[in-house]
């Protein structure tokens, strides 16, 4: 089966002229590149041996040779030409993937079904007459992966990623913050399949009302925001995921069914998810062998993932605090960075999570 070059987004013709352009300037390169090797090799071997006799038919043939444009090539111009539909938009590129992050199964498995599989399955959800979910909202304490989940899940699946923090959508300037929210969502269909991603959504979306009884520029935000999710089947290939660790100052309109479909909890990880977390930040560290990550992952109950992120620094930095030769990090200074780095305070999260799940099922019904 013959490869061929599918795009992230809607080319525009002279989108296609210039990756051909560039596509002919890469492979005129190569020969050029080829062809100076081939004479300078040529002039080494005049100067070691004696000249041989040649065929004029030959190296006419050989001077008349001509690369083809070749696939690579291709792939190599997408890397240098920009859609031009891209060209105001700043997406980031995504080297983030699931073996980067050592816990929340059931998370992971609940955004692949939601961003992942319409992608690759998308004849079977035509087939079987459903939509995938419009929306994932992911809460819980800080610390725990859930933006880097989220771009994980984007490169696993190939989409364009825009990400914006809450704060970054107002603007002191009257309807600017609601513009703002609204060409976010017109670049996110022009650049479609995408995903976008908004970090401390509780700023943009708390709850209305909160200044009397005028209308502050958080609720036009809001009111803004509530427009473009109920659009959502209209979008085409554009998914929303949003994170906080204060679900509680989330406007309820926005948990509805059609919006943010699903709400998941993203929580501390458990003693088996510690042990490959430790795994993931010791790939680089050389540790010695009296290290076990067993023994560590059960010394840290109650840390987060940035907690043991933390800890694992603070251990290295241990190792060159006594000599600047050391070679290892062994199991005295990882006690040692435990000891002085304490576990974020998880039991508000807990707590909270049950009853905002019970809430969001009341609201769903």
């Amino acid at each position: 089966m013959a490869s061929r070059i599918v795009p992230q987004q809607q080319p525009r013709g002279a989108d296609l002229v210039g990756l051909r352009s560039c596509a002919n300037t890469i492979c005129l390169r190569h020969s050029i590149e080829l062809k100076f090797k081939r004479t300078c090799i040529g002039s080494l071997d005049d100067i070691t041996e004696e000249p041989a006799p040649t065929n004029s038919a030959t190296n006419s043939s050989d001077h008349s040779e001509k690369r083809q444009v070749t696939f690579e090539d291709f792939q190599k111009a997408r890397l240098e030409i920009r859609p031009s539909a891209m060209k105001e938009v700043t997406l980031e590129v995504l080297k983030v993937k699931w073996e980067d992050i050592g816990s929340q199964r059931e998370v992971k498995n609940q955004l692949l079904e939601t961003l992942v599989w319409p992608q690759k399955h998308r004849d079977a959800f035509t087939r079987i007459g459903t939509d995938a979910p419009s929306g994932v909202l992911m809460y819980g304490p800080p610390g725990c992966s859930k933006t880097l989940m989220a771009r994980a899940v984007a490169s696993e699946a190939g989409l364009n990623f825009l990400a914006v923090k809450g704060p970054e959508l107002f603007s002191k300037w009257v309807g600017e913050s609601e513009k703002a929210v609204r060409s976010l969502f017109v670049k996110a269909r022009d650049n479609a399949p995408s995903v976008i991603f908004f970090d401390e959504i509780d700023s943009p979306a708390m709850n209305r009302g909160r200044d009397g009884d005028g209308v502050s520029v958080s609720d036009r935000v809001m009111a803004q925001l509530l427009v473009q999710m109920d659009g959502v089947r209209s979008r085409g290939d554009v998914a929303v995921i949003a994170a906080t660790n204060r679900p509680d100052n989330i406007d309820p309109a926005l948990l509805r069914p059609g919006r943010f479909d699903r709400q998941l909890y993203v929580g501390p990880p458990n003693e088996k998810d510690r042990e490959e977390i430790f795994s993931i930040h010791l790939r680089k560290t050389p540790y010695d062998s009296d290290v076990s990550m067993k023994e560590l992952a059960q010394l840290t109950d109650g840390y987060t993932g940035a907690d043991i992120s933390l800890v694992c620094r603070q251990a290295a930095l241990a190792a060159l605090e006594e000599s600047f030769d050391a070679s290892v990090v062994t199991m005295k200074h990882f006690k040692m960075a435990i000891e002085q780095v304490q576990p974020s305070e998880i039991q508000f999260y807990q707590k909270f999570s049950a009853t905002f799940h019970r809430g969001a099922l009341m609201r769903s019904t």
